[in-house]
């Protein structure tokens, strides 16, 4: 458990994200952390490299309260975690999770010492932690060792599956050492990340052959824009699809002015597009061609899915199950009326050369043909009175009296 969130086990894949500002500014790291939750991140990690960032950890989770977040927050801790958790108790106990990278804890002899003090702070408040190594900041020494006995092998390890095999052994042997010093097994998370979506697919299935641990999963530095959503996707998908993963994260860039949420959209949508979790209406819309010269189809698309997101915080408590609704909005005849009566709601406009109304479809049988101004208007109206009607508490009991009597089979 990592507060009220579970992970691992039969409990769903959990989102969760990271915020980029300084865990200093309180006002600040609160309203980020907020936005990521109501964007549907379900545990958000937060920086604490200082003693100023530590000393703002209880009024960030005050704030959080009192804006009614009850999202947990993870500590990001690396070379001086074990005096920022000793020095800072309310930072300590205000968190729901600590991540340790074991690669940077300490050198020599001081790395088990701080490892273990930062071990015995999560058991003393109760908290789990995440092991997580990371490619670009393994223990050099131990890589060093590693180096060694394999260049003495018959048949030397290529260096790509050497590096896997570090990484592998740092989370395993740490996971071990803190299990040693008290820290229960079910606290324990681990995760392995590297850059590369082959060598990720590859440690991941090697990692979960040799555990029982839960898994976060995320390619370290996945990059901006396309590439990194794509690359992340390919990754991830291939990974989830052999029921290896418990939490993830999509590590993204953002672009300049980007909102720090499209992480968690992605995440979320990698989720609901496999099948795995539903987390907000899908719109199904067509790419456009020929006949449908007007960009009115992709503008009303927009809209409408910006809509579906801009209500979730709400409708997730309000209308439980509107996750799972489809909503398409097609461009032309050709494709347009097929894909509407799939759709719990969907919308053919009109093409190039086609008569100009755009007939409406619910459930797959057409309830009323739009026309001239204020389509889109109509139907953001008939899509939030769907929602009322299907997944309110008085609408699902009026959907039950209204269905069709079954009669069992053996009385026909």
């Amino acid at each position: 458990m990592v507060g009220h969130v579970p992970v691992g086990g039969d409990a769903p894949v959990v989102v969760q994200s990271m915020t980029n500002t300084d865990t200093a500014d309180a006002a600040g790291t609160a309203q980020q952390v907020f936005e990521l939750w109501q964007a549907g991140s379900e545990l958000v990690r937060i920086t604490v490299n200082s003693p100023e960032a530590a000393a703002q950890v209880g009024e960030i989770r005050r704030r959080l309260d009192a804006m009614g977040c009850d999202v947990p927050l993870v500590g990001d801790f690396h070379f001086n975690g074990h005096k920022l958790l000793s020095q800072y108790p309310e930072c300590a106990a205000a968190l729901a999770k600590y991540r340790i990278n074991p690669g940077n804890v300490g050198k020599g002899s001081k790395r088990d010492e701080q490892f273990g003090a930062m071990i015995e702070m999560a058991i003393q408040y109760g908290k789990p932690v995440r092991i997580g190594v990371n490619w670009g900041s393994l223990d050099q020494a131990k890589m060093a060792r590693m180096m060694d006995e394999n260049a003495q092998r018959a048949e030397p390890l290529p260096a790509d599956a050497l590096m896997r095999e570090a990484l592998i052994q740092s989370a395993l042997e740490s996971a071990a050492q803190a299990e040693a010093l008290g820290l229960p097994g079910n606290a324990i998370t681990i995760s392995c990340k590297v850059s590369d979506v082959q060598d990720l697919i590859k440690v991941y299935r090697d990692l979960a052959s040799r555990c029982d641990y839960p898994l976060h999963l995320g390619l370290t530095e996945a990059g901006m824009g396309s590439k990194g959503i794509v690359a992340s996707t390919a990754a991830l998908s291939v990974l989830l699809q052999e029921g290896i993963g418990d939490t993830i994260r999509v590590s993204l860039t953002p672009e300049p002015g980007e909102a720090r949420t499209k992480e968690v959209v992605v995440a979320q949508e990698i989720l609901q597009t496999m099948g795995i979790r539903s987390f907000t209406p899908l719109v199904t819309a067509c790419p456009g061609c020929g006949r449908t010269t007007s960009t009115f189809f992709q503008e009303l698309a927009q809209k409408i899915q910006r809509y579906l997101r801009e209500q979730m915080p709400v409708w997730r408590a309000d209308y439980p199950g509107v996750e799972t609704m489809n909503v398409a909005v097609m461009g032309c005849v050709v494709n347009g009326p097929g894909e509407s009566k799939l759709a719990n709601i969907g919308i053919s406009l009109p093409g190039t050369g086609e008569v100009p109304v755009a007939p409406v479809f619910v459930d797959g049988e057409k309830t009323v043909t739009l026309k001239g101004e204020g389509i889109a208007e109509a139907f953001q109206a008939i899509v939030y009175d769907y929602v009322r009607a299907n997944y309110s508490e008085g609408g699902k009991l009026r959907r039950r009296m209204d269905a069709p009597k079954t009669i069992p089979l053996k009385t026909i």
